[in-house]
């Protein structure tokens, strides 16, 4: 089911898209404007019910709470009823979302594995170059040393005394120093 293409009924239908918080929120608003109209009218209710107390008109108050009851009970049909005669289209983009969804965890998941897969054929690469290196390594130590010419160790005699002279870094800075007192 994950390969399979969105259904054609869903394909075309620029309402069957992914969309965000605010498009959700605007959406809903002109699919379903009652319900906005019933949440102002009750604000508005119980704004004027709070005037009307802070003045201590009591009639007015009492007309309002009425009032608000009223604009609830009219947000509450309009919430059914919206609920009822948008079921169906409410379905339908909860299996397209349900269809996204599934989709995007296929793709992540396959770039998961392609990125082990990737990981794999370096690991092997390095292992046989790794292999390679030890093998000539091996080779290199069971061939016999080469002949040493006498006059190769001479010449390598008159070298090795400078470099038997050779001091440390700190030696010769320690020597510098004691130069300079």
């Amino acid at each position: 089911m994950l390969n399979e293409p969105l259904p054609s009924s869903m394909e075309d239908n620029p309402q069957f898209k992914e969309e965000t918080s605010l498009q959700k929120f605007r959406r809903r608003l002109k699919e379903e404007p009652l319900i906005p109209l019933g949440c102002a009218a009750t604000c508005y209710a119980l704004y004027r019910a709070y005037r009307s107390m802070k003045a201590g008109d009591s009639v007015e108050m009492n007309k309002m709470f009425r009032a608000r009851i009223y604009a609830q009970f009219f947000t509450l049909v309009a919430v059914v009823a919206g609920g009822m005669y948008f079921k169906t289209e409410r379905q339908q983009r909860r299996e397209f979302e349900k269809m996204v969804e599934q989709r995007k965890a296929q793709e992540k998941r396959d770039a998961w594995l392609r990125e082990l897969e990737i990981r794999d054929k370096e690991d092997k690469d390095w292992r046989e170059r790794h292999a390679a290196i030890e093998a000539a390594a091996k080779e290199a130590g069971k061939r016999p040393a080469p002949n040493k010419i006498p006059e190769q160790d001479a010449a390598r005699s008159a070298i090795e005394p400078a470099d038997e002279k050779s001091i440390g870094v700190l030696a010769a800075v320690r020597d510098l120093w004691m130069q300079q007192k």
